[in-house]
């Protein structure tokens, strides 16, 4: 019989039904109606500290609700929590001092941490979203991982935060932050396909999801408001 590729656990007749499970079963090759990746998904880099009010304000209200209404290959996201934090080296250690105080450096550590143990960025946003968007980042994350991502281990994430690994993380997200041309101002800083301008970041900030759908390169989806005028409801009567 045909030797299955570990990664695959779909019945045969739905091998070529999209490009993932083609890919996890190894068949590309013999999926002759697969959708060809039409074009590159926008890249969109959020530099941002946990506590900072405004960056809160755009990842809740902006960036989750652009991901949720476009489909997964449009647009990609990386989050870099760090922001305005300062590295020091006391005596051959690390140590990190945030705009928003310790409770800061722990939001930002506790994300990183979540990050790296989720790998993937579907299980991991929802779950950043519900830090972010409720009363405190820093004590709900148990909570959040219930209702959002229940497979991940909240004890693995605390031994990375207490540990080198989530120092290593922020150590990354120093250098990734300190990496950035031009140097970042304020935050949240955004760029665009790797790029930063006034223009990109005030648009991102005033409508990401237009912005995304302008840049997009390949069909657009619905939710970029097709050629289809939406019906508009008219009031609820008895």
């Amino acid at each position: 019989g045909l030797g299955v590729a570990p990664g695959c656990d779909y019945p045969a007749h739905r091998w070529c039904s999209s490009r993932d499970v083609a890919v996890a079963c190894q068949v590309e090759s013999r999926c002759p109606s697969l959708p060809r990746p039409a074009a590159a998904p926008v890249e969109l880099s959020l530099y941002y500290e946990s506590l900072c009010p405004a960056c809160r304000a755009f990842l809740v209200m902006e960036l989750f609700s652009t991901w949720l209404l476009l489909p997964e290959e449009m647009l990609s996201i990386t989050l870099v929590p760090y922001g305005n934090a300062q590295e020091r080296n006391v005596s051959g250690k690390l140590d990190f001092q945030c705009q928003h105080g310790p409770e800061e450096c722990l939001g930002n550590m506790i994300e990183a941490c979540l990050m790296h143990e989720a790998k993937n960025f579907s299980t991991y946003f929802p779950v950043i979203f519900c830090l972010e968007s409720g009363s405190s980042v820093t004590k709900n994350l148990e909570a959040c991982l219930q209702i959002y991502a229940p497979e991940l281990d909240s004890g693995r994430i605390a031994t990375c935060v207490q540990g080198d690994t989530g120092v290593a993380l922020m150590h990354h997200n120093a250098q990734l932050t300190a990496a950035l041309d031009p140097p970042h101002q304020y935050v949240p800083w955004i760029t665009v396909n790797g790029k930063h301008t006034d223009e990109l970041q005030a648009q991102a900030e005033a409508s990401l999801l237009g912005l995304v759908c302008q840049l997009y390169q390949g069909k657009k989806p619905e939710a970029c408001g097709g050629s289809k005028a939406p019906k508009i409801p008219s009031g609820c009567r008895r």
